[in-house]
């Protein structure tokens, strides 16, 4: 969307620099992303950064309230509640298309959650870019005021909170098996962090230890969790020694309870120029004549698992627990990015910091998901190239 940006990299492209690109990201734990990862970055121009950075106010505003946890109460009801829960997330990811609205580009709010993302990733991503195309250091994936060296200190305070890195585990189902481990890897290595599977977690009354490359039992005293209890509740097949309803003497870098406050659960609430009409099921007066404009979707899937975008009524009528499903207005993504062979669709994710001493959460970076395809997410996109997960960058 920056026109001479764009033009730039379009000039300077080959599929040869791509391929030195995966390879790039390839060598580092001789190990290549299952998620497709994009040949472009998406160039923002300041306008609809502007816009981004106020959407993205009014949501922390909203987390922010006073009764925030008393309006989502229902969500812990309907989901697994965790003890010693804290004062507020500490991770947030924020998803906006970038949409047309009476011939407008316009980002509108599709989904926000309270749960970490791909942030080693992404910021191993941007070096990764810049060494094919270097005219890419003079713009900047990071906010006002944030740069790599606050990016990555502003993470390490979330994670360790005062511990040191052998006391914090990555904690996650099987992590060689996840989509995201190339994540994992990145964090392990720039960080230091453990990565820890469920299954090998020691309990010893109220406390938990792993064991350590040298096979010592080493305490964990906070944990970054990646865990996602749809998956967990799925997998009767792992023995835990431990149970997340348990009162443990343990920290949470991203406390469970906050993936099911911070969710779609949210997104009835929120009204404004960047948010689309949503309703829970259960408080649908009727079901709309023109449900072909409209997806369904469940409270607390993730990555578009249980999505039906051409939704009938008999979807609808189906949903057993009218609770735990939206029905979202569809939005017009905006094919902004050029391709050499045709226009592809964008979907940004504000990637968001809160470490418990500060006062309000800070925007630190952010991901893009391009996309030819009906739905935005890279496992919907296989088989087309210029779509899957990338990066945003700013004018500095």
């Amino acid at each position: 969307m920056i026109e001479s940006r764009r033009a730039q990299f379009n000039r300077e492209f080959s599929v040869e620099k791509y391929q030195d690109f995966l390879a790039d990201i390839a060598t580092d734990f001789d190990y290549a992303p299952t998620f497709r990862v994009a040949e472009t970055p998406f160039f923002i121009p300041n306008e609809v950064k502007n816009q981004l950075e106020e959407a993205c106010q009014e949501v922390c505003d909203f987390i922010g309230k006073p009764d925030f946890k008393a309006i989502t109460q229902r969500a812990i009801d309907l989901n697994t509640e965790v003890p010693n829960e804290d004062a507020h997330t500490q991770f947030m990811a924020i998803d906006f298309g970038i949409c047309e609205e009476n011939g407008q580009i316009v980002p509108k709010l599709i989904e926000v959650q309270g749960f970490p993302s791909i942030f080693n990733f992404q910021f191993n991503l941007y070096q990764k870019f810049q060494k094919q195309y270097p005219f890419l250091a003079e713009l900047t994936p990071y906010w006002s005021g944030i740069n790599a060296e606050s990016y990555l200190e502003k993470l390490k305070e979330v994670l360790f909170n005062g511990h040191d890195s052998s006391e914090v585990v990555l904690l996650e189902i099987e992590p060689e098996k996840q989509n995201t481990k190339i994540d994992f890897y990145y964090c392990h290595r720039d960080l230091g962090i453990p990565i820890v599977c469920v299954t090998d977690v020691i309990k010893e009354g109220k406390q938990l230890f792993y064991r350590n490359e040298a096979g010592e039992k080493t305490r964990i005293k906070r944990i970054y969790n990646r865990v996602i209890f749809d998956e967990l509740d799925l997998r009767q097949d792992l023995k835990l020694q431990f149970s997340f309803q348990d009162k443990l003497d343990v920290e949470w870098a991203g406390h469970p309870n906050w993936y099911s406050r911070i969710s779609k659960f949210i997104l009835p609430y929120l009204h404004g120029q960047y948010f689309i009409e949503t309703k829970l099921l259960s408080e649908l007066d009727e079901i709309p004549e023109d449900l072909e404009n409209y997806v369904l979707k469940p409270l607390f899937s993730f990555s578009g698992s249980g999505v039906i975008f051409n939704v009938k009524r008999e979807d609808i009528a189906q949903v057993k627990d009218k609770d735990l499903y939206i029905l979202q207005k569809k939005v017009a993504y905006a094919p902004v990015i050029q391709s050499p062979d045709g226009n592809v669709k964008v979907e940004v994710r504000i990637l968001v910091l809160w470490p418990e001493k500060d006062e309000k959460p800070t925007l630190v970076g952010n991901l893009s998901r391009l996309s030819r395809g009906e739905m935005i997410g890279v496992k919907f996109n296989k088989d087309k190239d210029w779509v899957g997960g990338s990066i945003g960058l700013f004018e500095k």
